[in-house]
């Protein structure tokens, strides 16, 4: 039997990963119910694990109130490492995965500006080629997309560059040129030349948030764009203010290659600057350890595109 030395300090009990993954459910819809409706738990047992993790750690970590939960200063901070040591034990999960065949579950972001137009060759491209691997498709802005793989809620995400990312590793997939569309009886169809201060007063653009409102806002180095009257939430509106002459607006060529202008009384034409494009990337959290993976699937997505 071993003895322990007088001066060596008892074994620490550690929180499991289960008491971390409810703490951080528990700050992320900062209620009972909902988040043990998240964990798939009743909310008595959800209480129970935060009060036995609290005692645990002899830290006090949640404010209980009835309508709200706040955290305590000290509680932020261990959220923040419990989403370090979740996304550490995710990883370590995924090392024997990384190393065979695209397989099992893999959570993929996509901007609005893509999705539609990507999305129905990407999905039955994907299904036929890797048969074993589950795609978990979710559209949100870049903004939202990007903290969601930072915080292992995402595994990779489909983004427009440029865009900040500093924090993530990605694999590019191809460009995506601009092209000016307009009604086929606006006089900027007709000119031999286009020349932007032909139609950027009349530019109708997608609201905040959408990573190609500021590439737009960028090509055109216009900061009073901002103040145009109109503007719409998706392409798809976009286009029909144009077919009502309501202006112009930049078009991705996917979105035109895709059938958005089908039917309507609207034309396009590529704009004079090289630079005017998207790069289309495969992004991930920098350092994971599914990162071979993910190259992987860039390279499907490649090839699918290529076709």
């Amino acid at each position: 039997m071993r003895h322990r030395h007088p001066t060596e300090l008892p074994p620490m009990t550690l929180p499991s990963l289960k008491q971390l993954r409810y703490l951080v459910h528990l700050y992320e819809h900062r209620n009972f119910s909902r988040a043990a409706e998240a964990c798939n738990v009743t909310q008595a047992a959800l209480s129970s694990s935060i009060q036995e993790l609290e005692s645990l750690l002899r830290l006090h970590l949640v404010e209980r109130t009835r309508r709200m939960v706040a955290f305590t200063a000290i509680g932020e901070q261990v959220v923040e490492k419990a989403r370090e040591l979740l996304r550490a034990a995710q990883d370590l999960g995924n090392i024997g995965q990384a190393a065979g065949p695209l397989t099992g579950v893999l959570r993929l972001g996509i901007i609005p500006t893509i999705g539609p137009y990507l999305l129905p060759r990407l999905l039955p491209g994907v299904a036929d080629r890797c048969p074993l691997l589950d795609l978990h498709v979710r559209e949100e802005f870049s903004a939202s997309l990007c903290t969601a793989l930072g915080r292992g809620d995402l595994d990779c995400a489909i983004l427009a560059l440029p865009y900040p990312c500093a924090t993530l590793d990605y694999a590019a997939l191809f460009d995506d040129p601009l092209v000016l569309a307009f009604h086929r009886e606006d006089p900027v169809g007709a000119q031999m030349a286009l020349a932007e201060e032909d139609w950027v007063e009349r530019l109708l653009l997608l609201p905040d948030g959408h990573c190609l409102r500021d590439h737009t806002l960028s090509l055109c180095g216009r900061a009073d764009l901002n103040r145009q009257a109109m503007s719409a939430s998706t392409l798809q509106t976009l286009v029909h203010l144009v077919d009502n002459r309501r202006g112009v607006t930049l078009l991705p060529e996917m979105a035109v290659r895709a059938g958005i202008l089908n039917g309507l009384h609207v034309a396009t034409r590529p704009l004079p600057d090289p630079e005017a494009k998207r790069h289309i990337v495969l992004a991930w959290r920098g350092g994971a350890a599914m990162a071979t993976t993910y190259q992987r699937l860039a390279q499907v997505i490649q090839e699918l595109r290529q076709q």
